[in-house]
């Protein structure tokens, strides 16, 4: 590169730190290196030893794109051409403007390797464990609730919907091709008179940081209620031992398995047609909700940067539960970003 093109390139990237470049400050807040590397570079050791072929892009690096990717919810394509174009994405990346990007086969197939090493849980779990370290720990009582998922809808014809619920397998007259673009794990299901297809987030948030501490993913279908106990932390300490939840989780055996666990149950009541809640259980779900909402807000940005369109671009249930874990992993980063510098490192 000419000696004209880099100082413009470096006037360039001055206007934007003098503007405030919300990427730099995300680039500068999180020690990728020191809290990414040693597992990623796990996924490439038995490649690294062939001396023949075209080296991997730098593991970090890739970790970094899905994680933009996340933010930004784009497509493989879409990454693809945003790293070209985007001077912000490329100085986030390290990226020089004369330097090959990575390709959406490029990106997919990494995302590919994490679904095959399972990784992507540990990547949360990791930071997971650096916020503990740098004093967020989860605090102020733990909220639990879920939000969908979506992925795009297919159209298939009764029998073949049947034979997907009930058999768990394709119709034996597809395609090979046709059974590659057709998700038999996504699911229907029906909330507030409007219906949905695809898969949910349950997550755990703390009270106090609104950070993502546990999630689980499951198909559409599945009730809130079924994978609590799978969100909530076990053996937590007074006074950060209550459990927030909205009505759709209430059971008094839920309440009482809670108990048993040393925590302190605050589930919305649940009333019915022959049993009206009283005043007092009327005033105690608003005491409930003030808290509870808070969860909301953590829904409320994972989906503002979908920016319309929340779907989950994915086939299956596992490729759909790395992509949600990105977009929680994404949320916490940006989180902790604003917690610590007061900027939101995306828009």
């Amino acid at each position: 590169m000419s000696q004209w093109l880099l100082l413009q390139q470096d006037k360039r990237l001055e206007r934007l730190n003098k503007i405030g470049a919300k990427l730099d400050s995300l680039k500068k807040s999180i020690p990728w290196d020191e809290l990414f590397r040693a597992d990623l570079n796990a996924l490439w050791d038995k490649d690294n030893k062939q001396p023949q072929g075209r080296k991997p892009y730098d593991s970090v690096m890739m970790f970094k794109v899905l994680i933009l990717q996340s933010m930004y919810n784009l497509s493989d394509e879409n990454m693809e051409y945003m790293i070209a174009d985007r001077l912000s994405f490329q100085e986030f990346l390290d990226i020089a403007p004369d330097q090959n990007v990575p390709d959406a086969r490029t990106i997919w197939l990494f995302r590919e390797r994490l679904k095959e090493n399972a990784l992507y849980e540990k990547l949360f779990d990791r930071f997971s464990q650096y916020l503990n370290e740098h004093g967020y720990e989860a605090q102020g009582g733990q909220i639990v609730d879920a939000t969908f998922a979506e992925v795009p809808r297919q159209h298939n014809t009764p029998e073949e919907n049947k034979t997907i619920k009930e058999e768990h397998k394709a119709p034996a007259d597809w395609t090979e091709k046709k059974k590659r673009h057709k998700d038999l794990d996504a699911r229907w299901t029906r909330k507030n008179h409007k219906s949905h297809y695809g898969y949910k987030n349950h997550v755990n948030v703390d009270n106090k940081h609104k950070l993502i501490r546990k999630f689980s993913v499951t198909p559409s279908n599945v009730h809130d209620s079924q994978e609590f106990m799978e969100v909530v932390e076990p053996n937590v300490p007074i006074p950060d031992n209550a459990v927030y939840a909205d009505s759709a989780y209430y059971s008094q055996e839920r309440e009482e398995r809670l108990t048993e666990m040393g925590l302190d149950p605050n589930l919305c009541h649940k009333g019915c047609r022959h049993k009206k809640l009283t005043e007092s259980e009327r005033e105690a779900n608003r005491q409930i909700s003030k808290i509870r909402c808070r969860v909301e807000h953590v829904f409320g940005q994972i989906h503002q940067r979908c920016h319309g369109n929340r779907l989950v671009r994915t086939i299956g249930l596992v490729r759909a539960t790395i992509k949600i874990s990105l977009t929680n992993l994404a949320y916490n980063i940006n989180r902790f970003c604003r917690l610590t510098t007061g900027q939101i490192c995306f828009e």
